[in-house]
């Protein structure tokens, strides 16, 4: 997160990405949450606020593991969504490679949206309805992923919150003005999935968090 002098005052002037963020050490860590959690960084004792909007994105690699720290599970929670990556199709990967191999390859791609218009499109987010029984369900899911067997660790409250945030950005991009179900179950698997931590047994048995929440996903009543 380079910093930028502006007069006598310093800003965090780019968003936050953290590569490979389980090679980097309890500080970064910390620093981490700190930006998530408090819109800030503090550098050298001096506190400097973040400008909105701020992002912080991080990946992880799942399959190099020796040099690697584990992640709070409070930092892990801080994060909306998880999202996995797979390889890219034949064709995506011409693209891939052509990018990176032409002497015409774009540097740095212009810009299509500006802050002011970021804002403009979050109020809007914010303002796609919500009925009770869609809220009663988010909490419904969430809370059903502390009761399996094979879960150690469920979803917190904060899970609740991202799910229907979540599902109002998916009916914004889908052009409605309100949420249904079909929106909250889309994002279930993205916000839940780094949130489920399993037993042993269950890991050894070869379950995973995705198969729990789709399992869940069938069980829980729709609205």
């Amino acid at each position: 997160m380079p910093l930028a002098d502006e007069g006598d005052e310093q800003t965090v002037n780019e968003p936050g990405l953290a590569d490979e963020i389980n090679r980097a050490p309890a500080k970064v860590q910390s620093a981490l949450l700190e930006a998530m959690e408090e819109r800030q960084v503090t550098l050298a004792g001096e506190t400097l606020p973040l400008p909105l909007p701020f992002l912080v994105m991080a990946t992880q690699n799942p399959i190099e593991q020796e040099g690697v720290y584990p992640l709070p599970e409070a930092q892990v929670d801080r994060f909306m969504l998880k999202i996995r990556v797979d390889y890219p199709s034949s064709e995506e990967e011409i693209r891939i490679v052509q990018r990176r191999t032409s002497k015409d390859a774009v540097a740095h791609p212009d810009p299509v949206l500006d802050t002011e218009q970021i804002d403009a499109m979050r109020e809007r987010v914010r303002a796609v309805h919500v009925e009770p029984s869609l809220l009663e369900y988010s909490v419904a899911i969430v809370s059903a992923t502390r009761e399996p067997e094979a879960v150690a660790l469920g979803a917190s409250p904060r899970a609740s919150i991202y799910l229907i945030e979540g599902a109002r950005a998916r009916a914004f991009l889908s052009g409605r003005d309100y949420v249904v179900p079909h929106d909250l179950k889309q994002v279930a698997p993205d916000v839940l999935r780094h949130r489920l931590l399993l037993t042993y047994e269950a890991e050894a048995d070869g379950q995973t968090p995705d198969a729990i929440i789709l399992n869940l996903l069938g069980r829980v009543p729709t609205p």
